[in-house]
């Protein structure tokens, strides 16, 4: 049967029903060296505002198509690989309509996007990535307080720290994605169970050189 066949209970057709559009927009969140967790915002070409990486899908593309498309076309970044976060369905959240956002999120290393350019896309902390437009500001905050859970239990869950690494390496980028100051000690405690010494050591700085260590 094909879709201008078909009718539900009530005898309407699949387009006798409003439908909203929807678009994709993603949360890239990374470290950058010495800094506190960021995320990637674009330049919009025609209103000038920074924003996240977004787009509407097109007829017969996938999502993850688009995400990929709009990474490319808007922040000039390729090689990523987002995953579906949550899907924002707040009729009100767009003041340009009814528009439905399958946001997704990707944390990559400072390193997959140290070469943006700075016209067109640019890392910026979370806490100050606010007055988006589209409901932006809510996909960071549920993307931020999504990462934020799983560096609770984990040591750097999602790769932002080349292996080995020290200790102190480790609590740092948990500090910059936790958003607050950890006691050395008690990070040790915690993450030492989930680590493997890899036997090498640091030698970086005064003092006795530093254990390495990798993800168990």
């Amino acid at each position: 049967m094909s879709s201008s066949e078909y009718r539900d209970p009530s005898g309407k057709r699949l387009v006798d029903y409003p439908r909203p559009s929807v678009a994709v927009d993603t949360a890239v969140l990374s470290v950058p060296v010495g800094g506190s967790l960021s995320v990637l915002q674009v330049c919009d070409a025609t209103d000038g505002d920074w924003r996240l990486p977004g787009t509407f899908v097109h007829e017969g593309e996938r999502l993850a198509s688009a995400v990929l498309r709009s990474l490319s076309d808007k922040a000039g970044v390729t090689g990523l690989a987002p995953t579906q976060l949550h899907v924002f369905d707040d009729p009100a959240r767009d003041d340009r309509g009814w528009v439905l956002s399958v946001a997704h999120l990707d944390v990559v290393p400072f390193a997959a996007l140290s070469s943006l350019n700075p016209s067109q896309a640019r890392l910026v902390p979370v806490d100050t990535a606010t007055g988006m437009v589209h409901g932006h500001d809510d996909i960071v905050a549920f993307a931020v307080a999504s990462l934020r859970a799983s560096y609770a239990v984990a040591p750097d869950p999602r790769g932002l720290l080349a292996e080995p690494f020290t200790m102190s390496e480790l609590r740092h980028v948990h500090e910059a994605v936790r958003g607050e100051r950890l006691l050395p000690d008690s990070f040790r405690r915690a993450m030492l169970p989930l680590l493997v010494d890899t036997g090498s050591r640091a030698a970086a700085g005064p003092g006795k050189p530093a254990s390495r260590y990798r993800r168990a």
